[in-house]
């Protein structure tokens, strides 16, 4: 029956069908542990492991006293405090994704982006603007402006794919933190031209600053978010002053 999928794996994708099918709603309850156990005739462990990789790829939000709690999969969780890329958050929530690249261009920097990315009026930015396609619809327009000589040999076609994975996988830096603000704002002629708008008169912007674990900032973004779709998540504990 299983193939060559061991058995969480298995109960994962049965219960992730039942989402997308809608048998289980969002904010409705998952049954409990010991009632998947009897419905699959399968142990705790594997139970708690194809919950695990549910919660991992964006199905459910597992809270203590609670349950299982079916999260909403038109929107997309966005870790506002993390350093993510687009590819990894798109492949941890199975995301139907489609990234194409409109400009890729060598630019000197003005002193807006001097200022932006700590460059002198000699040093080289390169310029690149995708647009994310989720589900079919055009709903992000990531913006990024990278120091030149950070990233020797990055190409449009690589962008594609995933800037970070480049700079990491074959540059061999680290990446290390990001400065991030966020903002609602009117749409852009741009943001009209190149997203799927129609209908909606306000568009979230997140901008940022990324650094490496030297301290050196190498990216300034600008990610463009259709509202509808996204929401951005923060994970905070209190402290007592």
């Amino acid at each position: 029956m299983f193939g060559l999928k061991s058995k969480f794996q298995w109960v994962y994708e049965e219960l992730a069908n039942q989402i997308q099918t809608g048998k289980w709603k969002p904010e409705e309850l998952l049954p409990s542990e010991l009632e998947l156990v009897k419905t699959y005739d399968a142990s705790r462990e594997t139970i708690r492991k194809a919950l695990k990789l549910l919660s991992e790829r964006g199905y459910i939000q597992k809270i203590q006293g609670k349950g299982s709690v079916v999260l909403d999969r038109a929107k997309i969780d966005f870790p506002f405090s993390g350093v993510s890329s687009f590819k990894e958050l798109s492949e941890r929530m199975s995301m139907d994704v489609e990234t194409t690249v409109v400009a890729f261009d060598e630019v000197i920097p003005d002193l807006d982006l001097q200022d932006k990315l700590q460059l002198t009026s000699e040093q080289k930015a390169l310029r690149i603007t995708r647009v994310r396609k989720v589900d079919g619809e055009r709903v992000i327009l990531d913006k990024d402006d990278l120091v030149h000589s950070v990233v020797p040999g990055l190409t449009a076609k690589m962008s594609e794919n995933s800037i970070y994975e480049y700079i990491e996988g074959t540059l061999g830096l680290v990446i290390s933190f990001a400065k991030k603000e966020i903002v609602v704002e009117e749409p852009t002629e741009e943001d009209l031209e190149l997203l799927d708008m129609e209908g909606f008169q306000n568009i979230v912007v997140v901008r940022g600053r990324t650094y490496l674990d030297d301290a050196r900032i190498f990216q300034y973004t600008e990610s463009r978010h259709r509202p509808d779709k996204f929401r951005f998540v923060n994970f905070a504990r209190r402290e007592k002053l």
